[in-house]
């Protein structure tokens, strides 16, 4: 059975890389496309899903940003199963902060140039969001294209999505990204931050097992 995995906002791969599945499975990763100019977000989720093969069953894995991106594909290419780690089955989750952000259009009105993933301003952003006190933060977030980062922030703003019954959906303790207060998860993962597919591997495999058999 394919398993199709979408990283975090600005991630790769490399950020699930730690995580282990059933041998059954095959895991294929879907690459961050950067969006084209002014991109409408079902384009781009139509974009992101065409390397998924639905003449079989699948499954579906998103984390963060992945797993907004992944349930909008599981309305376009169904999958058997589909697991959000860190992410937000509906807009009504949404933290103070962005739903502060989506009344006020902030991002729309930051300047490209403060979205260049290379500068410190965005990383120590970024880093109080995700782990303050992990200092190989930067080498999970390698896709740096500053109009992808702010495209992307944009559509997390604005997201509007009713809730479906069969997502799953893995949460931190102490996410303040998604904070688990305003979720109902189905498994959370105790004393970890938002980057726990990393610093909670081994807890996060043994759930991912059992799910995706």
């Amino acid at each position: 059975m394919k398993l199709y995995t979408i990283s975090g906002l600005g991630a790769d791969e490399k950020v699930l890389e730690k995580l282990t599945f059933n041998p059954n499975i095959e895991v294929v990763h879907i690459p961050w496309l950067i969006p084209d100019l002014e991109e409408d977000f079902h384009h781009y989720v139509t974009r992101m899903s065409e390397s998924i093969d639905d003449s079989e069953d699948f499954y579906l894995l998103g984390y963060s940003f992945g797993g907004l991106i992944v349930q909008e594909i599981h309305k376009l290419k169904p999958a058997k199963k589909i697991v959000i780690m860190g992410s937000i089955r509906s807009d009504s989750e949404k933290s103070k902060l962005i739903l502060a952000g989506q009344k006020t259009n902030a991002v729309k009105y930051i300047p490209l140039r403060v979205f260049n993933g290379n500068t410190t301003l965005f990383y120590s952003f970024f880093r109080k969001l995700f782990d303050p006190k992990n200092p190989r933060l930067t080498q999970y977030f390698r896709v740096k294209d500053p109009y992808y980062l702010k495209w992307s922030m944009d559509k997390v703003a604005n997201w509007k999505f009713d809730k479906m019954p069969d997502v799953i959906q893995i949460l931190a303790d102490k996410d303040i990204v998604f904070p688990i207060k305003n979720s109902q998860p189905d498994f959370v993962i105790k004393n970890a931050t938002h980057l726990f597919p990393v610093t909670k591997a081994k807890e996060v495999s043994a759930i991912l097992k059992n799910i995706f058999v």
